[in-house]
């Protein structure tokens, strides 16, 4: 099993009934000896961007709503992007892993458009104290498997849970097809 850093993905295992992570894929933006915070990429929350800040619906990738980023600080917001090219950084960008960042909300809009492949805002976070996500991998709550940039990005997050598990090497891709409810099988 790999260990959890920025960038990577935490990927809700069958054992995982919490409602707030139930078949979650959750893109860890910052892991450190203080603990882990990251977001969840497949929670729309059906809230139009512009209904809560004004003029970022331009930028953002489709669908053009605030995500449920998870339980943590739901009244705050991150925004996730991709820079288009590594060498043009725009004022207010922060990097976690390549040309994946996050991107101060108080830095005007015009300043980012051009520079950006993708964004996506999440109201709220997950955040994990010291050694609590190592015990949730440990009992078997997550799988920590490699992200891709557009995982982040993507229009179809109803599937990003059976997506990611789809492209992993092994038996772990055999998770993919797991039914909802296997009694039912």
């Amino acid at each position: 099993m790999s260990r959890p850093v920025a960038g990577m993905l935490l990927v809700a295992t069958p054992a995982l009934v919490d409602p707030n992570f139930a078949e979650s894929v959750v893109l860890l933006l910052d892991v450190d000896d203080n603990g882990a915070l990251g977001v969840v990429l497949n929670r729309p929350s059906g809230v139009p961007v512009d209904a809560v800040l004004d003029g970022w619906a331009s930028v953002v990738a489709e669908p053009d709503v605030l995500f449920q980023g998870g339980p943590v600080g739901a009244e705050g917001a991150l925004a996730v992007a991709l820079l288009r090219d590594a060498d043009d950084v725009p004022v207010g960008f922060r990097p976690v892993d390549g040309r994946l960042g996050l991107v101060d909300l108080d830095a005007p809009v015009e300043l980012l458009e051009g520079s950006l492949a993708g964004l996506r805002i999440f109201a709220g976070y997950a955040g994990w104290g010291v050694e609590q996500l190592d015990a949730e991998i440990e009992e078997g709550s997550w799988y920590v498997v490699p992200g891709e940039a557009w995982d982040a990005f993507t229009d179809d997050t109803a599937d990003l849970w059976r997506e990611v598990l789809r492209r992993q090497p092994g038996e772990l891709a055999w998770h993919s097809t797991r039914p909802a409810d296997p009694e039912l099988n």
